[in-house]
């Protein structure tokens, strides 16, 4: 059974979805100021797996993911570059697909705009107002947190401890400190829509309750995000949609947060010099080893970045590849022993302890342990056959099916080197075998080895066996 960490509860719970076969979830987007760095793709390459594993037991998943194009430092950025907030935003938001698809992160059903949602977030704040839990104040709209008795409930905090430790400004005429702007009244250059309070535009928490209303319903199954959102813009966006829909179990069953990235230890800061956007990273790793260091960690866990980790991951990534070349030169061999009996009962094995791990709390990290368990399985199998096993063809394409399933749910094994560097890459190294061949067959040790060593220095392995020679990635 599946069971997963609520926020809201604190505690994991079994899962079951509101719709049967089918799951709804909705995850906070970046704001499309700069490109996104390396702390905005843990959440977006966490439910790509999550939704990968829901796929994998067989549901129908709808993920909307939002882009807040509209936004205090969106609207800096354009007045610093001397562009429109719409130059900005379209900017970044393509940016954002550049970074998303080289870390095989699979596109959402819907990637809803602030800019487009107007209507709706108008509606919205009016159904507020109407219920007495908003109120205009010269041309702005805030929420009453007084009227909503949950307030605080999913960040654990009580109300009387934020007001007692809130500053209040002197002109400020809020009911109450912690109360929320809903609609922000228009600034001098700023972008700004008709509305009945006068012309404005909506504020930060508002957009996402509006967006997630407007394409999952009134309760879904999923709503995530960064740790960092929990408060305030969760607690808000609870407030708002519980008190405009008038249920309160509506909105959101359950509630998931990532933990926060690191680096070297410390927090990213533009200040300190530490500030790594995903572009940049991608030109020293490429996404799967980048999307593979993120999964290594448990999804709620700290994640420290460093390139000393980075390389880590770089060479566990590359050892599940070796694994993954290994079977594939056997795949399209014919064979009919069963050798591979032992193999597939362990893959089975492996392959349940994935589920398992997976079924808690989406546990990444310990489920790329069973199949690192299952690549060194493969690779001493295609080393027995390499010795003159008989290959068995039946079994050994159910273990590497079970091996390819796992590899899917992670994300891995998606990224093709251009074709025309594979074909020149195998053209070089079945040269370079032929002439150590040679040098073996005529007994001449010393240029053999010269070979098996300089190849070895960079980054390549011989093996040898009856079959002949083949090499692979250290």
């Amino acid at each position: 059974m599946l069971k997963v960490y609520n926020t809201m509860t604190r505690k994991k719970e079994e899962f079951h979805p509101i719709r049967d076969g089918e799951v709804s979830i909705y995850c906070c987007g970046v704001t499309p100021y700069n490109h996104p760095h390396i702390g905005n793709a843990r959440p977006f390459v966490t439910w790509d797996v999550i939704r990968r594993y829901f796929t994998a037991l067989g549901y129908r998943v709808r993920y909307v993911q939002n882009f807040t194009d509209i936004d205090d430092k969106i609207i800096r950025t354009a007045n610093e570059e001397g562009v429109t907030w719409k130059d900005i935003s379209d900017g970044y938001i393509k940016s954002y697909f550049e970074s998303m698809d080289a870390l095989n992160v699979k596109h959402a059903e819907v990637y809803p705009r602030v800019s487009e949602t107007i209507p709706e977030i108008i509606d919205m704040v009016r159904k507020l107002i109407d219920k007495g839990y908003a109120y205009p104040l010269h041309g702005d709209v805030y929420f009453s947190v007084e009227k909503y008795s949950e307030y605080g409930r999913l960040s654990g905090r009580k109300l009387e401890d934020m007001q007692a430790g809130a500053r209040i400004e002197v002109d400020e005429e809020k009911h109450h400190p912690m109360d929320f702007a809903l609609w922000k009244a228009a600034k001098p250059g700023e972008p700004a829509w008709d509305s009945p309070w006068g012309k404005g535009r909506p504020g930060w928490h508002i957009e996402c309750s509006a967006m997630s209303l407007k394409y999952l319903g009134e309760t879904f199954d999923f709503h995530g995000g960064g740790s960092d959102l929990i408060f305030p813009h969760h607690e808000n966006e609870i407030a708002q949609s519980v008190c405009s829909i008038g249920k309160p179990d509506s909105f959101a069953r359950c509630w998931v947060h990532n933990g926060f990235i690191t680096i070297n230890n410390e927090k990213m800061s533009k200040s300190k010099g530490n500030f790594f956007t995903v572009p940049d990273i991608l030109k020293e790793y490429n996404g799967e080893e980048v999307r593979f260091f993120i999964l290594q960690k448990h999804y709620r866990s700290p994640l420290d970045f460093s390139r000393e980790r980075m390389d880590e991951s770089r060479a566990g990534l590359q050892r599940l590849h070796n694994a993954k070349e290994a079977a594939d030169a056997l795949i399209g061999q014919s064979g009919s022993s069963d050798t591979a009996a032992a193999l597939l009962e362990k893959a089975e094995g492996f392959w349940k302890s994935f589920c398992e791990a997976m079924d808690d709390d989406f546990n990444t990290a310990l489920a790329i342990g069973y199949m690192f368990e299952l690549a060194k399985e493969i690779n001493i199998y295609a080393s027995s056959v390499g010795q003159g096993t008989a290959y068995d063809e039946n079994d050994f394409k159910k273990v590497y099916a079970l091996y390819t399933k796992m590899a899917g749910i992670i994300g891995i094994f998606e990224q093709k080197a251009d074709a025309s560097d594979d074909r020149l890459t195998d053209g070089l190294m079945e040269l370079i075998l032929s002439i150590r061949q040679k040098a073996r067959a005529n007994k001449d040790w010393a240029t053999a080895d010269k070979i098996r060593d300089g190849l070895k220095e960079l980054g390549i392995e011989i093996e040898d066996s009856k079959a002949g020679a083949r090499w692979k990635k250290a």
